[in-house]
């Protein structure tokens, strides 16, 4: 591990490809917490406390009061449902439409920026590999060209470039995907959420 820690410093080989995998690292993460907010706090936090009182309000027919808990909410299902319940008097088409509209503005918000942070777990790897591949060719260079007493430094040093970079790149891309991972299974959860509880109220007020 300090073998790798030293990999940092600009006195040594390879040092430029450890500091462009954390930097990619911090985007990657920067945008993995801006997502994990939105979509496990923002979207879906309360939900089904919300989903229970305005169920409970649609079935004794409280359609004002249902859309006044709608409208006070912030989450994506609450915007949905405002929509239909507002165009309740407009009929069927209108409700579907209006579902419609508004899911093609929320279902958007909850997928985007997921496909940055699994791009940036692959230029991790890439750049990792990139380093492995400078470091054998470091390797290479010190035992065709190196006096023999400098050899043994060289190739230690090397190995240390095409290992460290690897591993930091791994160490970058992983956590990553898991992430990736998480988000994407959430987000199809509340996407698919937002499809079903929007056509049952469709059909409860139709």
């Amino acid at each position: 591990m300090s073998k790798m820690l030293e990999s940092f410093n600009p006195a040594n080989s390879g040092w430029q490809f450890m500091w462009i995998i954390l930097a990619v690292f911090a985007i990657g993460i920067g945008f993995s917490i801006e997502r994990i907010v939105y979509i496990l706090i923002k979207s879906a936090k309360g939900r089904g406390k919300f989903l229970n009182q305005f169920g409970q309000l649609i079935s004794a027919k409280q359609y004002d009061q249902a859309l006044s808990l709608a409208n006070s909410s912030k989450l994506p299902i609450a915007k949905v449902v405002a929509a239909i319940v507002s165009n309740r008097d407009a009929g069927r088409e209108a409700m579907v439409n209006a579902c419609d509209a508004v899911f093609l503005t929320e279902a958007p918000r909850l997928t985007r920026y997921i496909s940055i942070i699994s791009v940036m777990a692959s230029i991790s790897t890439l750049i990792g590999l990139m380093g492995t591949i400078y470091g054998l060719i470091f390797t290479f260079d010190a035992v065709a060209n190196k006096p023999a007493a400098e050899r043994p430094k060289a190739l230690s040093d090397g190995i240390a470039i095409a290992m460290g970079t690897t591993l930091l790149g791994l160490i970058s891309a992983v956590p990553q995907l898991v992430i990736v991972g998480i988000l994407n299974m959430n987000s199809e959860r509340l996407i698919q959420e937002m499809e079903e509880k929007g056509l049952k109220i469709i059909n409860a007020l139709s």
